[in-house]
């Protein structure tokens, strides 16, 4: 029973994927909303390979040239003989890439007749993947500026305001560059709420909501004023943009609900975002496990956050979730969470999260490791690989943050 109630969540965290691939998503909404104008595509984030395979599908020859930029390995769905200019860069820190991948997309643009569209195809990873800096900053700043922030515990919506006033074509910038051109937005959503405005830092939509500036060190805090002033919310290159979000959380997780209702489970989709610090939101859902009746299966989503140890080891935020959940399931062994990136990544490394269980802790220690020492030294991928629980699923197509799927069951 223990092995199939294992596969049963692989199986359910893989049809959510399913639901949200990029290719799809952009293939039907296309096919509903036809585009009969010449139309030049770009395509930026990890999903970028599968959004634009979509549009190939639904618009063929209609589209006269692309560009996609994607996360270093994550051109794998590359088709034979794809038509387009592919760049791939850096991601989580961005790299030299990153900025060729900006003199690309302005050159390209800048090629792009007045009278013709842009389909613009977004999905998370684009706030690393392409920039074009403002005078007085090097490359060297901007890769530590996200390194202060991917370890500082700030949530997207702050880390995004930092890095919208780090640049020449976010916080709406890029609306400015291709105005008076009409774009097509599609995005598939990373972000609480489907925000347009944070999916890769607003790059045509201009800011919707204010966040509580954090306190920046003070080489960030030099270097935030160096671009200029972002569009406001009014300014007339926001008229011809035409914005959706095609896919997001919210769908996975009705799809995981559909497929665990088929293999027999009673299921709870939690409709509460799972956020703040990542081990705090593995022990609280851990124990809302322990508490729940035999053959009940819940699903959760969300983006947590960790702030990382001075020398931080391996694992992401699933893996540091999924580690601090392990520990409060010890002697639990009928009782599992599965904790991991829709878009097959959880930080730096190639996994994309974890599925832990009561006895995670104990195979972990038979080969001399302790849980409690690897999660407080942000080090819960090499507890989780010893103890045989780490997740890969390689490049998902999609990217519609973390989800969580738990279940209690009556025998081991």
């Amino acid at each position: 029973m223990y092995s199939q109630h294992r596969q049963n969540l692989l199986d359910i965290f893989s049809a959510a994927l399913k639901s949200v691939h990029g290719r799809d998503r952009v293939r039907d909404a296309i096919k509903n909303d036809p585009i009969t104008l010449p139309t030049h595509l770009i395509a930026i984030g990890k999903a970028a390979m599968a959004m634009a395979q979509g549009a190939l599908d639904a618009l063929d020859s209609n589209i006269v040239d692309g560009l996609v930029i994607t996360k270093v390995a994550y051109a794998q769905e590359l088709a034979q003989n794809f038509p387009w200019t592919t760049i791939e860069a850096g991601h989580p820190l961005p790299d030299k890439n990153s900025l060729v991948a900006g003199d690309a997309l302005l050159a390209f643009v800048e090629s792009i007749p007045k009278n013709h569209l842009v389909l613009l195809l977004l999905s998370g990873g684009a706030s690393a993947l392409v920039e074009r800096l403002p005078a007085g900053v090097e490359l060297d700043d901007w890769v530590k500026a996200n390194q202060w922030l991917l370890a500082s515990g700030l949530d997207i919506y702050s880390c995004n305001q930092v890095r919208k006033a780090l640049s020449l074509i976010k916080g709406g910038r890029l609306a400015e560059v291709l105005y008076p051109r009409s774009v097509r937005c599609l995005a598939i959503s990373d972000v609480k709420g489907d925000d347009l405005s944070v999916v890769g830092s607003g790059l045509v939509v201009p800011g919707s909501r204010r966040v509580k500036s954090a306190k920046l060190p003070p080489f960030l805090e030099a270097l935030v004023s160096k671009a200029p002033p972002a569009p406001d919310l009014g300014a007339a290159c926001f008229e011809r943009i035409d914005a959706h979000v095609i896919a997001n959380l919210g769908d996975a997780k009705q799809a995981a609900k559909r497929v665990a209702q088929g293999l027999g489970y009673d299921v709870i989709v939690h409709d509460a975002f799972v956020e703040g610090d990542a081990a705090d939101a593995g022990t609280t859902l851990a124990s809302v496990l322990l508490n729940e009746s035999a053959g009940v299966l819940h699903l959760w989503g969300g983006e947590t956050t960790v702030t990382l140890s001075k020398d931080p080891g391996r694992g992401g935020r699933s893996q540091h979730l999924g580690l601090a959940a392990a520990i409060t399931l010890q002697g639990q062994p009928a009782v599992m969470l599965l904790a991991a990136g829709t878009d097959g990544s959880d930080g730096p490394g190639k996994d994309a999260g974890s599925l832990v269980d009561g006895e995670t802790v104990k195979r972990g220690e038979t080969v001399g490791l302790n849980a409690l020492s690897c999660l407080q030294a942000t080090d819960s991928g090499r507890f989780l690989e010893a103890s045989g629980d780490l997740i890969s699923t390689g490049p998902t197509g999609t990217n519609v943050m973390d989800m969580m799927i738990g279940l209690r069951f009556s025998s081991y």
